[in-house]
């Protein structure tokens, strides 16, 4: 688990993704940060990433990620359940 957070976490400096994943929620998520990525990324095929953020909202922890579309304004917002992998909302925020 270690060496795939360190891999992520090289390759978010790489790509300028903020990240804020606490050790302290890490160790409750049932599902990666790799795996809720890949989920996250597909809702919205045409993003970049530019934010991820383990966070517990709303009585879920739940990764939430920001991806920008080229050509569309505002960032697009997909939120995946950490411990079930699915998505549980996305939505567009103004920039």
């Amino acid at each position: 688990m270690l060496m795939i957070y360190c891999l992520v976490a090289a390759l978010a400096a790489q790509q300028q993704i903020k990240m804020e994943l606490p050790d302290s929620l890490v160790k409750q998520a049932k599902v990666t940060e790799a795996n809720a990525r890949k989920t996250a990324t597909a809702k919205v095929p045409k993003g970049t990433l530019t934010a991820v953020e383990l966070e517990r909202e709303n009585g879920h922890l739940q990764y939430s990620y920001e991806l920008t579309v080229p050509g569309e304004s505002g960032i697009t917002e997909v939120n995946v359940d950490a411990m079930t992998g699915k998505v549980i909302g996305v939505g567009k925020e103004k920039s």
